[in-house]
């Protein structure tokens, strides 16, 4: 048998990429993030300024040792899983070794919790070498927020390892009083199968992994039937692997059962690699976790720090990065800087000197933004610089510059997102991530000084259109989460964010080329020209080859041709108008915008604008002392001129959207003068924006609601709307049967304002459902948009590029944006016993149909 490793920060690091902390570099710990943390900051945006910015004073970040956990003193910096207390230098303390030559601090006495390690811990902690991971609390008061982490360890996924729940999990002391109750009121069960029900005394199983590679290895080569580095319901394997247990060394094997645990297992093992880990403990817990407890912790503790950047002058080369664009001249990482922001330049032209081996580029944009010059960059795309914030150093009083922290949605789109940003801000306010929530608010801010407008995302293609307007409420949420009245920077921040808000409403969506003055509604219709350079090189072959033809060239030739304006097609250009459109909606691609996007006024951008009047008045009257001067055009304001506003757009929605007989909000073609019949989920953005009467939300509820709901929850349009598909006209991922996180959230919320709140958790618990299965069967798997219509794997979507969030080995590490949003925001509509039919995967009908009439009532069944 192998003996536990003695790791030294050389063993444990043996082999493996260093960062500056000289910690492993793993998936957990990429180099997004990177902060000095000895730093006094000054809230100074790159934006222009105003007096508010000065008032908002000084932010301070604190130092933090990593030597030291909070309660139990000074901890190893480099001890691995188990290790012993350090002396003030940090050093392990190696403790005499007993009899068979093992170390006497890797003895795990699990029956006292005064070696207690956190099951739950995040991956950092459990794995990484920067944090002792192990608690010492000597009493229950000490320990109670340890208790609280843990008690709730359910039954094993495969209903065939636990049979008791244990003290430990009742939060009780594990005395021996305790114990003999409990052994006392022990309900006796029918054995299961070899080593499956081996419980200690404290009930909390924990693994020793005397190999980590091989263990993997070993699991993969048994399980892993596709080759696809996962563990799923669909691999072949036996779906049981043995795992030697703590207590003896890994000398006693346990088998350990089922896809779910098997594939958690897998997940643990491949995130302990990266921490450089050769040999682990592992609890029981840890990958027996109730799922809707682990998939609520991934997200708030892993994927959302996965997702989450901020630039510096060591991250901006990995930043700066766009696999989307593979053009010679979008090989080396390239950035561009607003005219007016010299320090931005200044500072981005000292990374590019810092190392020379990024070959990054810092380019200045013009003071005019035209559609050609945008269409220039085409072949040379680069980042666009967002809001900073000047930084002193204490060490050397010198001032530099860091960037706020933003989240991305994942996968493919690493970059500043508009409506993204708005659905992720409000999971990330759920879990206490206000900081990042309130960064892209301030870059959303800097973008309309800046570029004109809050962008489809922060790369130069992108320079011509938005994307939905969502500024006035993400403000708004984010000034309560840092204090409100009660604090004066976050008034000064709210007013800041509204003069941005009140600028983007004037200058962009209520004006030419978006608004239609016949009707006063607004369009999705953005500038620009030539084919969008960001999407897949084949996206446009269908359109393009007929034209290919007619010039007898090839797609590749008749596309720089077309790039060019050597050739002059009208046809060609109005279809790209619309794709820019629809691009811009954010609904990219649906069969409801196609080649009619731009003329389109819609539900959701004109519910989002009404939405924006209220918002607006609301803050004139309580900020602004209602009376709101316009630094831009001169013109003063009140608050019933917004309110009168949003009472025009309101009748005006109703006159041109609404049909009472469908009970559907469609949207209305401004060139032909004509309502769609395109029944849409976005018909709930009305609720939402709150501009829907009472006996308007009911027709919707009775009429357009049992068009939209499915096993899933919503799907994004009804299927005969999208109508038949076929080989020339190929499925949409915006259409049906596919549905996405935003149309959940915003239905959620609109129903339950109007008084429907049973029809929105019923809703909620059919998606949550789905994600759930999906995680359980399918390796942990959390994806951008779902087939609501599918039982089995609901995340299997072959509309236009897949599914962003599948393409992963071993372990997800991010999730998607606003689909880790929609989760922990669908659990607040969740009870106790809905959570625990959510844990058991219990699907939506069987569930619905088992509640008492009373409870069923509660779902407004």
């Amino acid at each position: 048998m192998v003996e536990p490793m003695l790791s030294t920060t050389a063993t444990m690091i043996n082999g493996k990429k260093k960062n500056k902390n000289n910690t492993p570099e793993t998936f957990f710990n990429k180099d997004y993030n990177n902060n000095d943390e000895n730093a006094t900051v000054t809230d100074s945006s790159s934006s222009s300024s105003d007096e508010d910015d000065s008032d908002e004073g000084p932010l301070v970040m604190h130092s933090s040792d990593s030597s030291s956990i909070a309660g139990i003193g000074p901890v190893s910096t480099s001890s691995p899983l188990g290790s012993g207390p350090t002396d003030n230098t940090g050093s392990t303390n190696l403790q005499p070794t007993h009899r068979k030559g093992l170390p006497r601090h890797h003895r795990r006495r699990l029956s006292s919790m005064n070696e207690f390690l956190d099951p739950f811990s995040n991956a950092e902690i459990y794995y990484g070498p920067v944090v002792n991971p192990k608690k010492a609390p000597n009493s229950n008061d000490t320990a109670t927020a340890s208790i609280n982490s843990t008690k709730n360890l359910n039954r094993t996924r495969t209903m065939s390892v636990l049979d008791r729940v244990s003290d430990f999990k009742r939060g009780l002391n594990p005395s021996a009083s305790n114990r003999n109750m409990a052994e006392k009121n022990h309900i006796l069960h029918r054995r299961s199968s070899e080593d499956d029900i081996f419980v200690s005394s404290q009930g909390n199983r924990r693994f020793f992994i005397e190999n980590v590679d091989k263990t993997l290895a070993d699991l993969l080569a048994s399980e892993d039937t596709d080759s696809n580095y996962q563990i799923t319901i669909e691999d072949t394997g036996p779906k049981v692997i043995k795992i030697g247990t703590a207590n003896s060394f890994g000398y006693q094997k346990i088998n350990v059962r089922g896809t779910y645990m098997l594939s958690n297992l897998l997940q643990e093992l491949t995130i302990a690699k990266s921490f450089g880990r050769h040999q682990i403990y592992l609890d029981e817990a840890r990958i027996n976790e109730n799922p809707v407890n682990r998939l609520s912790r991934l997200i708030s503790n892993q994927f959302w720090s996965n997702l989450t950047r901020k630039v510096t002058l060591t991250t901006i080369g990995a930043i700066a990065k766009d696999t989307k664009i593979k053009t010679p001249g979008a090989k080396n990482p390239r950035i561009f800087i607003p005219y007016n922001c010299e320090d931005q330049y200044e500072f981005f032209i000292q990374a590019s000197q810092m190392d020379p081996s990024l070959k990054l580029e810092v380019e200045y944009l013009p003071r005019e933004i035209t559609p050609e010059y945008v269409k220039s960059l085409n072949e040379t795309p680069g980042l666009l610089a967002t809001a900073m914030q000047t930084l002193l150093d204490p060490s050397t009083g010198e001032k530099t510059l860091t960037g706020y922290p933003y989240a991305v949605p994942g996968g493919r789109f690493n970059e500043l997102y508009g409506w993204d940003s708005y659905l992720m801000a409000l999971g990330l306010l759920e879990t206490s991530k206000v900081d990042v929530a309130k960064g892209m608010v301030e870059h959303f801010i800097f973008e309309i000084d800046h570029y004109g407008k809050i962008l489809n995302a922060n790369r130069s293609y992108y320079l011509c259109r938005s994307q939905p307007p969502f500024l006035t409420d993400m403000a708004l949420i984010v000034f309560k989460k840092i204090g409100g009245d009660s604090n004066v920077r976050a008034i000064q921040f709210l007013k800041r964010a509204f003069k941005a808000a009140i600028k983007e409403y004037k200058n962009v969506w209520t004006s030419n080329p978006r608004l239609d003055p016949e009707t006063g509604l607004s369009c999705y219709h953005p500038d620009g020209k030539g084919i969008p350079p960001e999407t897949e090189p084949s996206h446009f072959d269908t359109i393009l080859t007929p034209f290919a033809k007619k010039y007898n060239v090839t797609l590749e030739e008749f596309r720089k041709l077309y790039n060019d304006e050597k050739v002059s097609e009208p046809e060609l250009d109005e279809f790209f108008l619309h794709d820019r459109g629809v691009r811009e909606s954010g609904h990219d691609t649906t069969y409801r915008f196609e080649g009619v996007c731009a003329y389109l006024a819609t539900i959701d951008l004109n519910s989002l604008l009404y939405k924006y009047e209220k918002d607006i008045a609301y803050v004139i009257k309580n900020y602004f002392d209602d009376s709101f001067k316009d630094e831009n055009d001169g013109t003063t304001t009140t608050s019933e001129h917004w309110l009168q506003l949003a009472e025009i757009r309101r009748n005006r929605i109703t006159k041109y959207l609404w049909d009472e007989e469908k009970g559907f909000f469609f949207d209305y073609n401004v060139k032909l003068k004509c309502r769609t019949s395109y029944e849409s989920a976005t018909t709930f953005w009305a609720l939402w924006a709150g501009l829907a009467t009472a006996e308007q939300a009911q027709v919707m509820v009775e009429k357009s609601l049992p068009k939209l709901e499915v096993l899933g929850g919503l799907v994004a349009c009804s299927e005969g709307s999208r109508g038949p598909l076929s080989v020339n006209r190929p499925s949409r991922q915006w259409d049906y049967p596919y549905g996405w996180a935003p149309h959940q959230i915003f239905a959620w919320q609109g129903l339950s304002d109007y008084g429907y709140e049973g029809i929105a958790r019923r809703i909620a618990y059919r998606w949550l459902y789905m994600m759930t299965k999906a995680f359980v069967d399918y390796n942990g798997i959390v994806v951008e948009k779902y087939d609501v219509t599918r039982g089995t794997d609901p995340h299997r979507v072959d509309a236009e590029y897949g599914n962003q969030g599948a393409d992963f080995k071993g372990v997800a590490t991010e999730g998607f944006g606003w689909v880790n949003s929609s989760y922990i925001l669908g659990l607040k509509y969740m009870n106790s016993h809905a959570r625990r039919a959510l844990g058991a995967c219990i699907p939506p009908m069987p569930f619905f149909n088992r509640l008492k009439e009373e409870e069923k009532k509660i779902y407004s069944l």
